[in-house]
């Protein structure tokens, strides 16, 4: 058992959330469900209130807790790719039905969550002893939306 689980807050549409995230990552399943008592507090139709789901093993929890909070980049959920294919996938699949590119990696998807998507790769470059190699893939990639590991990797390498 996870000893922290990242509880993110929706209006209304945790489960539409559910079926987005666990549809764009793999091995990703719902492990539970909890709805609003019908003679409790809230919404008396039965509704769900909380649900938790694993994406790649991470647990997470949504709340259905209505329109109160919002989400901000102060927090977001970072992917590390291995590949660009893999940079692409989740970049083009967290922006579906209305998320919005950001800069150097960042995006927000259609729920107002953040997302950083980044090659592994490129975080090795930046960590680079040698601090010529690391600021022009650093400079690079600080001009992108979505991160080309390819171009990074030429400024990295000085062409």
């Amino acid at each position: 058992m996870q000893k922290i689980v990242p509880c993110l807050w929706f209006d209304g549409n945790g489960e539409e959330v559910i079926n987005f995230y666990t549809g764009i990552f793999p091995n990703s399943r719902v492990t539970d469900r909890l709805h609003w008592p019908a003679n409790g507090p809230g919404p008396k139709d039965g509704s769900l209130l909380t649900a938790t789901f694993e994406l790649f093993g991470q647990e997470f929890m949504i709340l259905n807790g209505g329109p109160d909070y919002k989400f901000t980049p102060a927090l977001s959920l970072y992917v590390p790719c291995e590949t660009q294919a893999e940079v692409d996938h989740y970049w083009d699949k967290l922006l579906e039905g209305g998320g919005k590119p950001v800069k150097c990696g960042w995006l927000t998807d259609r729920y107002g969550v953040s997302w950083q998507v980044a090659p592994q790769a490129m975080t090795r470059m930046f960590q680079d002893k040698d601090p010529e190699k690391a600021g022009r893939a650093m400079r690079a990639m600080m001009e992108m939306t979505k991160l080309d590991l390819a171009t990074v990797q030429k400024a990295y390498e000085g062409r």
